[in-house]
């Protein structure tokens, strides 16, 4: 079977390559993925041990199995200074991995908001939620409001992941992580992201009740962007 491989940060240029396409017998795993290039990179040992794996954008286990076609991504630590970390998945979101990957030794504080998806709305039994997004434009827009928050708060890092597709009660739909040098700035940061994501980011949820299903009344666009 084949997978694509896609390199970040230091790897990219140890690489000298962001993406590789890589051929694997099939039940093969991500150790298969990390053992080849571990294999390229010997004089990295302690490199490995330390990065995150991603298969078709959803953090996932070393021992996940791989299948034809998946897109397996190869995450070193995060550091200070780099781009937000920003993903729109149709898995489970993994809050523990997501917020450690944020905490570095110069912050004080990290401030999560964990968005769940609750058994009832307006006195109606909830079955689940689909979320549906317009994907290349919410991805930069959430790129953008993160790039915002950390010039406007004084904030450090932010991470911002939201599901797609059927979500089930009690499962994390979005989840944002600022990390700051103090806990006003994270706070208020943080607040500010998700009041600002639900009224200008392109995503529509509907519910699923007992006794049928509607588009949820999204909050209202800023004046600015609607048409008069």
């Amino acid at each position: 079977m084949r997978v694509t491989v896609l390199f970040f940060g230091v790897l990219k240029e140890m690489l000298s390559s962001e993406s590789q396409t890589l051929e694997l017998p099939q039940g093969a795993t991500v150790d298969a993925v990390l053992g080849h290039y571990s294999a390229l990179l010997p004089q990295q040992p302690k490199l490995w041990s330390t990065l995150a794996i991603a298969v078709n954008q959803s953090y996932a286990p070393s021992g996940c199995l791989l299948r034809d076609g998946d897109e397996v991504a190869l995450l070193p630590p995060v550091s200070g200074g780099c781009d937000p970390v920003i993903a729109l998945v149709n898995e489970p979101i993994d809050a523990a991995t997501l917020v450690a990957g944020i905490k570095q030794g110069e912050d004080g504080a990290v401030v999560v908001f964990d968005g769940i998806v609750r058994n009832h709305t307006r006195g109606r039994r909830t079955l689940f939620l689909v979320y549906e997004t317009y994907q290349e434009m919410a991805l930069r827009q959430m790129k953008a409001l993160a790039e915002e928050a950390i010039g406007m708060h004084g904030v450090r890092q932010v991470a911002m992941v939201h599901r797609l597709g059927r979500l089930e009660v009690g499962e994390t739909s979005v989840l944002i992580a600022v990390s700051s040098a103090h806990r006003a700035q994270a706070f208020e940061a943080c607040r500010w992201l998700i009041d600002t994501l639900k009224k200008t980011v392109p995503i529509w949820k509907k519910e699923h009740f007992e006794d049928g299903a509607v588009w949820a009344d999204g909050e209202p666009f800023p004046p600015s962007l609607v048409q008069k």
